[in-house]
């Protein structure tokens, strides 16, 4: 008489557990496409950084002309550029630049990846930050075509700012090569490699996306601070089992 083998459950993999961020950096560069997208769960992070005494400067590609429907973009502009900068200040930024792309129809190439080489020379910073540069948000989600432009571009021109050969304009405008960043760190990836704990900066990360509120008002008809709120803290909820339990702003990041 033979017995069957018992069948043990299976268990389900662990998920692989985010690094801390790199710290040994003194200066960092935000570059993103819109007014809003860095308030989207990576201003928590940048609050704890400002608090520990590090430099960070945001640039916009566009200033967000074309995202509220209700209003012509030569109106929505201004606004949305003010609710930006009252955004940043919350966090602790006060130096916020615009490249004067056209709101929605960025397109990649060697003249964004040249404006951006230069605000890199420009600030010298040893981290930079740009937003999911993917087709997709987790393949689910479609992204939209300034974000894969602006994040491509991004990682590339922290190549090309190092580089006296490409742009050698820059160089002839008084912008010397800048081959000092280390890192250029991802917000709203899907596959995140690094994380920061949020909880130091998050009410400061509601604040900052309320600043936001002609834009929050025309995206939903929930109560402001309550969409703000529940998005940011169960995005940083949804981090911590990957991050000791702490809630946390997580990054995909790219050494160089």
């Amino acid at each position: 008489m033979t017995t069957e083998p018992t069948q043990q459950p299976q268990q389900s993999p662990q998920p692989q557990q985010l690094q801390p961020m790199p710290s040994d950096w003194q200066r960092a560069l935000a570059v993103v496409a819109h007014p809003d997208d860095l308030e989207y769960g990576c201003a928590g992070a940048i609050a704890g950084w400002t608090d520990g005494g590090r430099e960070v400067t945001y640039l916009l590609a566009t200033r967000g002309e074309a995202g509220i429907d209700s209003l012509e973009p030569d109106k929505c502009g201004p606004l949305r550029e003010q609710e930006q900068r009252a955004s940043a200040a919350v966090v602790g930024v006060s130096a916020v630049e615009f490249l004067d792309y056209e709101d929605g129809v960025i397109e990649y190439g060697t003249g964004l990846r040249r404006d951006i080489a230069a605000a890199i020379r420009k600030h010298r910073p040893e981290l930079v930050i740009t937003l999911n540069h993917r087709d997709t948000w987790g393949g689910v989600a479609w992204n939209t075509p300034d974000h894969r432009a602006v994040g491509r571009a991004t990682l590339d021109a922290a190549g090309d700012a190092g580089n006296r050969w490409i742009f050698p304009e820059l160089t002839e405008q008084g912008l010397a090569p800048w081959d000092g960043v280390r890192w250029v760190a991802v917000a709203g990836s899907t596959t995140p490699t690094h994380a920061v704990d949020a909880t130091p900066g998050l009410e400061r990360s509601v604040r900052s996306l309320l600043e936001h509120r002609a834009y929050i008002e025309a995206l939903t008809t929930e109560d402001p601070e309550t969409y703000c709120r529940t998005f940011l803290t169960q995005n940083a909820q949804r981090a911590a089992e990957r991050f000791g339990g702490k809630p946390a702003v997580t990054f995909e990041v790219f050494s160089r």
